[in-house]
C-alpha cells in the first residue's frame, strides 16, 4: 500500500494572489498531494464570496493535477484530519507573520500532535504581497497586475465598481481579514 503525502494549504484566500500560488507550488516538491483550503467564516462579510474565492484559486490552479481545491468552516486541524492530511502548509513573509504562525502552530499542536506544521518562506518577488495589500491597491483604482493573474485583477476591478456604484464604503472592505 502506497502512503500519500497529503497536505492542507488553508487560508481565507480573499483574493489568492502570485505569492499564494507560490507556496502551493512548491510544496508540491514535499507532498504528493495538496488541499488549497478556503475558509469561510460564517456570518463574516469577504470581498469576495465562498464560492467566488472556490473559483478564483481553482481557475489558479487548474493546471496543476495534484492540487485540490475545497472550503471549509471548522477547526483547521479537523479539517486535516478529516482529509487524512499529514501536514498543514503555510507561508511566511515578513517577521510579523513568525510570531502569529508560532503561536498558531503551538496551538495546533497541542489539539493535533499528529498533523506537522509546514512553514514556506515566501519567494522575495512575493515578500511585498498581502491579500489586504491588494485589496486596498485596487479599491483606490491601482494596478495589481503584477501581484494576481489578470481574471483576478479583472474581479477585483469590478467588485470595487459595484460597490461604487451601490454608495458602499469601499475601505471598508478593505479591512477585511487577509
Amino acid at each position: 500500500m502506497e502512503i500519500i503525502r497529503r497536505a492542507v494549504y488553508p487560508g481565507s484566500f480573499n483574493p489568492v494572489h502570485y505569492g499564494h500560488l507560490d507556496i502551493a507550488r512548491r510544496a508540491l516538491h514535499v507532498f504528493d498531494e495538496l488541499v488549497i483550503a478556503v475558509y469561510v467564516h460564517p456570518g463574516k462579510p469577504d470581498l469576495f464570496s465562498g464560492e467566488e474565492r472556490l473559483d478564483l484559486v481553482r481557475r489558479a490552479v487548474q493546471d496543476e493535477p495534484r492540487i485540490q481545491v475545497a472550503s471549509y468552516n471548522k477547526l483547521t486541524v479537523d479539517y486535516a484530519r478529516e482529509l487524512g492530511a499529514m501536514a498543514i502548509v503555510r507561508g511566511l513573509r515578513v517577521f510579523s507573520d513568525f510570531e502569529l504562525e508560532f503561536r498558531m502552530a503551538l496551538a495546533n499542536r497541542r489539539l493535533a500532535p499528529e498533523i506537522e506544521i509546514v512553514n514556506f518562506i515566501a519567494a522575495e518577488e512575493h515578500l511585498h504581497i498581502s491579500s489586504s495589500t491588494i485589496r486596498e491597491i485596487a479599491s483606490l483604482g491601482g494596478d495589481v497586475s503584477s501581484m494576481v493573474p489578470p481574471y483576478i485583477a479583472e474581479a477585483l476591478q469590478q467588485r470595487f465598481a459595484e460597490l461604487r456604484a451601490r454608495g458602499s464604503n469601499s475601505s471598508y472592505m478593505i479591512s477585511l481579514g487577509e
